[in-house]
Formats: C-alpha cells, sequence, structure tokens
C-alpha cells in the first residue's frame, strides 16, 4: 500500500494506553506502524470477526496486544483496546457492541 492510513483511538484505547504509564511509548510506537501497514495485525475470528490484533511486546512486561478495524474507504485504522494479551479478546468483546453500533 503506497497510500498512508490514520490511526484513530477510541476513547476507550486512549484510556487504555494512558494506563501503560512509561511503557505507553513503545505501545504507541508499535500501533502507528498500522499507518504503513494497516494489515499488520492478525484477523480475527468469532464476535471480532472484522477485527484485527496487532502484538508487540513490552520489556518487562510481557506481550501486549492491540484490537483494531480497518476501515480502508476512510483510509482509517480504529484501535479499540489495548492491553496484555491476557484477557484482551473478552475486553474487546466487551467493547465491540458499542464500537460496532457506531459504525
Amino acid at each position: 500500500m503506497n497510500e498512508r492510513f490514520e490511526v484513530e483511538f477510541t476513547r476507550a484505547a486512549e484510556k487504555d494506553l494512558r494506563s501503560l504509564r512509561g511503557n505507553a511509548e513503545v505501545a504507541l510506537r508499535a500501533i502507528l506502524r498500522l499507518e504503513n501497514q494497516p494489515e499488520l495485525g492478525h484477523s480475527l475470528s468469532g464476535n471480532l470477526r472484522g477485527s484485527r490484533a496487532l502484538e508487540f511486546n513490552v520489556k518487562g512486561s510481557g506481550a501486549f496486544r492491540a484490537v483494531y478495524l480497518v476501515d480502508s474507504f476512510r483510509r482509517v485504522c480504529l484501535v479499540c483496546v489495548i492491553g496484555p494479551h491476557e484477557g484482551i479478546y473478552e475486553k474487546a468483546e466487551r467493547r465491540a457492541n458499542s464500537i460496532y453500533s457506531i459504525r
């Protein structure tokens, strides 16, 4: 893809990012790679079908994920959830209904 995508965050995802405190910069750097590679994360299934999950590591804290939607028409990656791998998909499912009802 030669055109850049915008990376946008839901309010909840912004809060997730702030909660990472000292590791927020590492997470943001990983997530901003989506500007040039929106399909970087793997596709999700089930209740999260249509979403993608970007995997990244935070030194000293382990595996993290950012769950996001790709809007190819608007050229936007909408980040919905950011957090440790453990429990992230359940958290994403809880938020999914409000996100999908907007779209």
